[in-house]
């Protein structure tokens, strides 16, 4: 038995938007393929080159797509009725990054895709994201890291324009 001690490091930025509106702005920076195509695609290309040019085609302008969405925010609702805080959590990024990281350091696996989490509080909507170099930091892997700072780099990008 193994175990890691792994701090993170979360970036955040608050924005005065309302919540819709930052979403939408998530939303134009992330490619959004139907999914049942896209993992077709992904099955039956027979390369990597004809791999990466799926994900190519999926992506948006940040060069991440989205995976998932959660929409806790109606599981609040449920609870604090139509007041509560909306809160909802993106499940995104890129199949040859992770690939990129995964090939030094397989647990980057674990982190990859990553999570959006955007959520109303009194002081605005706050965008947050932990940082893939952080977690995978205690690995000791300079590839995988320097891939890291760029996904790093991009999601940020994307969190800072959605917020302005």
């Amino acid at each position: 038995m193994a175990i890691r001690q792994v701090s993170v490091e979360r970036f955040s930025v608050t924005s005065s938007k309302p919540f819709e509106e930052v979403v939408r702005a998530i939303d134009a920076g992330v490619g959004h393929p139907e999914m049942n195509a896209f993992l077709k695609s992904i099955a039956t290309a027979r390369t990597f080159a004809e791999l990466a040019d799926v994900v190519r085609h999926a992506v948006g302008p940040s060069d991440l797509m989205e995976f998932a969405r959660f929409d806790l925010g109606e599981v609040l609702s449920k609870d604090r009725g139509p007041d509560a805080p909306r809160l909802l959590r993106l499940v995104a990024g890129n199949p040859v990054t992770m690939k990129k990281m995964a090939e030094h350091v397989p647990d980057a696996g674990s982190y990859a895709p990553i999570t959006i989490l955007i959520d109303e509080r009194p002081d605005g909507v706050h965008l947050s994201y932990d940082r893939m170099e952080s977690l995978l930091a205690p690995y000791g892997n300079r590839d995988a890291s320097k891939v890291a700072k760029d996904l790093d780099s991009k999601v940020e990008a994307l969190l800072v324009a959605a917020a302005s």
